[in-house]
Parts: C-alpha cells; sequence; structure tokens
C-alpha cells in the first residue's frame, strides 16, 4: 500500500528542487532592493545647534528627546550659530542644522544639496543696550556710532544680519566698534559695563533672552522702522513684543517693542533618509505648533518664510499630515511596511516571467528518470548490432540479462500518476527490444546447429 501512496502521490520533492533556484534568486532580488534601492533608516543623526544658552541649544535637546523615543540617536553638534551651521552641511559634517533666514538663496541651496524641513519659530534681532545715566537713550541705529558692540562669533547668523542693519542705516564698517564674543561671556561683558551694546538672534525661549529683559539697566532696543525694514530685507518680518510679556504683575516690558525677525529653518542635506525626515517634521509639530509670544497657535512649523527649498516628504507632511501607517503603528514597523512596496515591484518584475520556468523543470526532472534509461536500451541494442559472428550467441545472452537487470530498476522508478504513460512506455520498450533478442537469438540458433561437425 504505501508504494502505491508513493507512486501516486504528487512529487514535492521534484518540485522543491525544480524550484529552489528561482525561489532563491527572487529572495535575492528582493533583498538587493530593499537594502539597496530604499535602505533602512539610519539609528543616528548629527544636528547642529548652537551657542551655549542659546534657543538653538534648548530646541535641540528636545529633538533629541522626540527621537529616542523612536530608537534613533541625535547627537547634538555645538556651534556657533547659523553660519557656521551651513557651512558643516555643506561640509557634510552634519546631517541636519538649524539655519537662519537670508543665510543663503534657492539656488545655492540647490546647487549644494539643502533641503527645508520647515520654518519654526522666528527669532528677532535682539539688541541689548546698557543705559548711562545722564545720556539720552539710543532710538536710532545711527547713534550706535563710535560705541562698543559685540555683533556675536564668527560663523553666527547676527553679525551678517547686523551689518545688513547697519548699511541700511548708513554706518560703515569701522564706525562701531565690534567685538565677537560668544553670547555668554558678552552678556558678562555688558553686565560689567566693558561693551555698551551685544546683539544676537534667538527665540524668546533662550535663558540669556529671559534674563536680560529683566535686568536693570539694560535696555531693549526697539526698532520702530521695523516695517521699513521687513519692505527692504524680505527675509525679515515685522513682529512685536507685547507690553507685560515677560511678566505681567511687574510689567515687564513696560511697553510694546518693535522688532525684526528673521525665521529658523529646519535644513537638511538631500541625502537625509525620507524616514528620518518624517521623524523631524513630526518632532518639529509637536515642540513648536504652540502659541507663543510672537506666534499663533499652528502657525509654525510651516513650509512658507523660508527661501530654502521644501523637501518632498515635509511639503507632504505639511499637506496630509502624518503618513497614515504612523497614525497606527509604531515608526519602525510602519517604515518597514512603508518600505515593502520595493520588494512588491521586484517580485512582480520577477515573479511572472520566473514562474513559468519551474513547470517546464519539473517535467523535465519527473520525466528524466525514464528518459536516462532509453540510454541503456541504445547500449544494449548497439552491443546486439555489433557483437561479432564466433561470439553473437553469448552477446545475445548478455544483454538479455542487461535487460532483466534494467527493468528490475525501471519497476523501482516512483513517478506521480500523471507521468506513469511514460513509464509504462519504457516498460514496453523494454519489452520490444527483448522479443527482438530472442528473435534474433531464435534465427541465429539452426545456423548455429549447421555450423557444428559431425
Amino acid at each position: 500500500m504505501s508504494k502505491i501512496l508513493k507512486f501516486t502521490q504528487f512529487s514535492l520533492r521534484d518540485l522543491f528542487v525544480a524550484s529552489a533556484p528561482t525561489i532563491a534568486l527572487i529572495v535575492g532580488v528582493c533583498l538587493l532592493a530593499y537594502w539597496l534601492v530604499d535602505p533602512a533608516p539610519p539609528r543616528s543623526v548629527r544636528l547642529a545647534t548652537g551657542q551655549e544658552n542659546s534657543a538653538y541649544e534648548e530646541f535641540g535637546k528636545k529633538y533629541a528627546a522626540a527621537l529616542a523615543k523612536h530608537g534613533v540617536k541625535v547627537t547634538l553638534v555645538p556651534s556657533a550659530g547659523s553660519g557656521e551651521n551651513l557651512r558643516r552641511l555643506r561640509a557634510g559634517e552634519v546631517d541636519i542644522a538649524f539655519v537662519q533666514s537670508g543665510s543663503t538663496n534657492e539656488e545655492a541651496a540647490e546647487r549644494e544639496g539643502l533641503s527645508s524641513l520647515g520654518s519654526l519659530f522666528v527669532e528677532p534681532l535682539w539688541l541689548f543696550l546698557r543705559e548711562t545715566k545722564g545720556q539720552p537713550p539710543i532710538t536710532q541705529l545711527s547713534q550706535l556710532k563710535g560705541k562698543k558692540i559685540n555683533f556675536g562669533p564668527k560663523g553666527a547668523g547676527a553679525p551678517r544680519l547686523f551689518r545688513q542693519v547697519l548699511s541700511l542705516n548708513g554706518l560703515e564698517k569701522e564706525d562701531v566698534e565690534r567685538f565677537s564674543l560668544a553670547n555668554t561671556p558678552a552678556t558678562v561683558e555688558l553686565l560689567e559695563g566693558r561693551i555698551d551694546g551685544l546683539v544676537f538672534t534667538s527665540a524668546p525661549e533662550a535663558p540669556l533672552i529671559q534674563m536680560l529683559l529683566q535686568t536693570p539697566g539694560i535696555k531693549l532696543f526697539n526698532f520702530s522702522q521695523a516695517e521699513a525694514y521687513a519692505r527692504k530685507l524680505p527675509f525679515l518680518t515685522h513682529v512685536v513684543l507685547p507690553q507685560g510679556i515677560v511678566d505681567l504683575g511687574r510689567d515687564i516690558p513696560s511697553e510694546n517693542y518693535n522688532l525684526i525677525a528673521p525665521t529658523a529653518t529646519l535644513v537638511a542635506r538631500d541625502d537625509l533618509h525620507p524616514a528620518l525626515v518624517d521623524l523631524f517634521v513630526q518632532a518639529a509639530s509637536g515642540i513648536h505648533n504652540g502659541a507663543g509670544w510672537f506666534q499663533q497657535q499652528g502657525q509654525f512649523p510651516s513650509a512658507k518664510y523660508t527661501e530654502i527649498p521644501v523637501d518632498a516628504e515635509a511639503a507632504k507632511f505639511y499637506k496630509n499630515g502624518p503618513p497614515l501607517l504612523q497614525r497606527y503603528m509604531t515608526f519602525w514597523l510602519a517604515n518597514f511596511f512603508d518600505r515593502m512596496w520595493v520588494v512588491v515591484l521586484a517580485l512582480s518584475a520577477l515573479v511572472i516571467p520566473l514562474s513559468r520556468i519551474i513547470p517546464p523543470l519539473y517535467v523535465w526532472r519527473i520525466r528524466s528518470r525514464v528518459y536516462r534509461w532509453y540510454g541503456q536500451l541504445r547500449t544494449v541494442e548497439q552491443q546486439v548490432e555489433s557483437a561479432p559472428e564466433a561470439t553473437r550467441m553469448q552477446v545475445y545472452e548478455a544483454q538479455l540479462k542487461r535487460l532483466d537487470e534494467i527493468e528490475e530498476l525501471v519497476n523501482q522508478i516512483s513517478i506521480p500518476l500523471s507521468f506513469a504513460d511514460g513509464l509504462y512506455g519504457l516498460r514496453s520498450h523494454i519489452q520490444f527490444v527483448r522479443k527482438r533478442i530472442q528473435f534474433l537469438m531464435e534465427e541465429g540458433a539452426p545456423a548455429a546447429a549447421q555450423a557444428v561437425p559431425v
């Protein structure tokens, strides 16, 4: 019974052997497509922030915490500010950075392989001046002539911007005594009276801003011509620091202040993985979405207010929200399924044509068990046809014995019933050759008897 079942069942082993090379090829191509065409996002990324106690530094820590929840390590790279961040992006030293608007232009950004993930917040140009008894307050920038002003370190965004602002007021480079200290030591110098003022661009969340706004003897400059600056320098906006926003009880500040402000932008290299772009933009939405001193609820992050072309993935987020899968799955699981389309394309390109090879291979493998014995039959026939006359009968007998051996081995062949016709055909052909040899032996027997001497 077991032999019958073995003979009649479908040959899974032969099917596997026939399809194994095709399956291996398909799996190999799919894996290659999965890892090379759309590689997995890296587990670490470098973010250039800013100076100590700056808003860039504070927000950088928030981004690191947000991405750590998804298993991505954000290495914070301190810098002098926007200018240095832009340089490091160009050199490939960091993957993503905070950059102030107005630091570059669209053509340069495209040429350097940079894209914006959106504007995050306005960072006004803060000009803090030391009040001097007996001297009138400074109300016009032209009054800064001869003053000692800290522009900020080389690589920060404020020096370049403030030079442009001073130029609009007719002040030349040598008209103001310039210092290039970092924000924290510059604040110490201002409080000690060794400089007359300091300038930097930052969000109001920066600890130094909060401190200086509440320090007696330190006065914030009011850009009364803010709207004119915004018209002349299109990357600037006119914002108002409302009266009492710092401390309503103490009425700090005691009046509205007009300020000019570029926007802080999250800028990445073009080769930053799209999945990480999604993570950063989603983190930005959670960090910068609230209302603030200079922004309304939901105003930021935004694809507006940036001269750098917005990344396609980021633009998609601002238009449609987070990817569908990431709304219901963990980041890595959603990313896995989102990247599976690469495998689907590879399968569709290979499975259909290669699947046509498997049936012929399977049929060939089954029938080859029968066909290879025809070579043995042909050998028997050749031996019979070429047998020398003197030993012809001995050859016939030897080949009949060989046929018996072949038939015994053929009877042990196990193939599915759908291919049984080939097996029975082989057995009939063995019988045909046997009968032919027997016929030749019968014809040769009288001749052999006559040849025996009396």
